[in-house]
C-alpha cells in the first residue's frame, strides 16, 4: 500500500477510453499512480477499456488500478472511494472526466426529458456529488498531513460557452459543470485545494467519431485556428501541467484546449 511521500495518486473518471485514456497515459509518464474508474469493466478485454489502459500505463512504470463505478449512481461513489483508499491509502488529484453526449442529436425544440436527465445525471449531478465526497476525503487527509498537495480538475467543454442547438442538454450540462468548478474552487481555497477547469474543443474520440465528416468540414473552413483535430494527449498534457502544480497560484483557472476556438473573429 502506498503511503504519504511516495507517488501521488490520481483518480480519473471515465478512464477507459477517449480523453480519460489520454489523461491516464500522460500522467503515468509524469510520475503519478492512477486509479481509473469506468462503468465498463471487462478484465478479459486487453484490447480496449480499462485493462488495455492498465497495460499501457504499467509499461511506463506507473501503477494503474481499475475501478468499476458509474458516476451517475450516487451509491457507487462510496464504493469507488473505498476501493481507491484500500489500494493506495490516499487520493491527491481528482480528474472529473466522465461524460456523455446525447445518444441522438436532436433540435432543442424536440429534446426529450429522458435524454436531458441521462446527460445531466452523468455530466453534472453525479460529478458534483462525487467531487463533494472526494473533497471531504482530501480535507480529512490534510488533517494527517498538512503539507499534502491536492487538486481537482474538471473536464468540461467549449460547449460550456458555445451554443449548439442540436445538443442542448450537453451544452447545459457543461455550462453548469463550469460553474460547479468555480464554486468548488471558491469553497476549497480555505484548505489549499486548487480546482481547475479544462475546456477541450473538437477532440478525436469515440464520442466525435459519428460526426467526423461534419467536423472535418468545419475545421477546414476555419472553425479551429490551428486547423486540426485535438487529441486526447493534448488534454492529457494540460491535465499533467495542472496536476504537477505549474499553476499553483491560479485556482479557478479555465484552460481551453481547443486550437484557438476561444478567439472570436469577424
Amino acid at each position: 500500500m502506498n503511503k504519504i511521500g511516495e507517488k501521488p495518486v490520481v483518480l480519473i473518471t471515465g478512464a477507459g477510453r477517449g480523453i480519460g485514456r489520454g489523461i491516464a497515459l500522460e500522467l503515468a509518464q509524469e510520475g503519478f499512480d492512477i486509479a481509473g474508474c469506468d462503468i465498463v469493466f471487462e478484465p478479459e478485454n486487453k484490447k480496449s477499456g480499462l485493462f488495455e489502459v492498465q497495460q499501457k500505463v504499467q509499461m511506463s512504470g506507473a501503477e494503474f488500478f481499475p475501478v468499476k463505478g458509474d458516476v451517475a449512481l450516487l451509491d457507487d461513489h462510496g464504493k469507488i472511494l473505498h476501493e481507491v483508499l484500500k489500494k493506495f491509502d490516499r487520493i491527491d488529484i481528482l480528474v472529473n472526466n466522465a461524460g456523455v453526449a446525447p445518444k441522438v442529436r436532436t433540435d432543442i425544440l424536440e429534446a426529450t426529458p429522458e435524454s436531458f436527465d441521462r446527460v445531466l445525471d452523468i455530466n453534472l449531478r453525479g460529478t458534483f456529488f462525487l467531487t463533494q465526497k472526494v473533497a471531504g476525503e482530501m480535507i480529512r487527509q490534510l488533517k494527517d498531513n498538512p503539507d499534502a498537495k491536492h487538486a481537482i480538475i474538471f473536464i468540461s467543454s467549449v460547449s460550456a460557452a458555445i451554443s449548439s442547438t442540436i445538443r442542448a442538454e450537453y451544452c447545459i450540462s457543461k455550462a453548469a459543470l463550469s460553474m460547479t468548478a468555480k464554486l468548488f474552487a471558491d469553497r476549497l481555497s480555505e484548505f489549499g485545494i486548487n480546482v481547475y477547469e479544462i475546456r477541450p474543443g473538437i477532440i478525436e474520440t469515440d464520442m466525435t467519431a459519428p460526426v467526423r465528416e461534419r467536423y472535418d468540414k468545419l475545421i477546414a473552413e476555419g472553425l479551429v485556428l490551428q486547423k486540426r483535430w485535438g487529441f486526447p494527449a493534448d488534454v492529457g498534457k494540460a491535465v499533467a501541467a495542472l496536476a504537477k502544480g505549474y499553476f499553483a497560484y491560479s485556482t479557478g483557472l479555465v484552460l481551453e484546449v481547443s486550437g484557438g476556438m476561444n478567439i472570436q473573429r469577424f
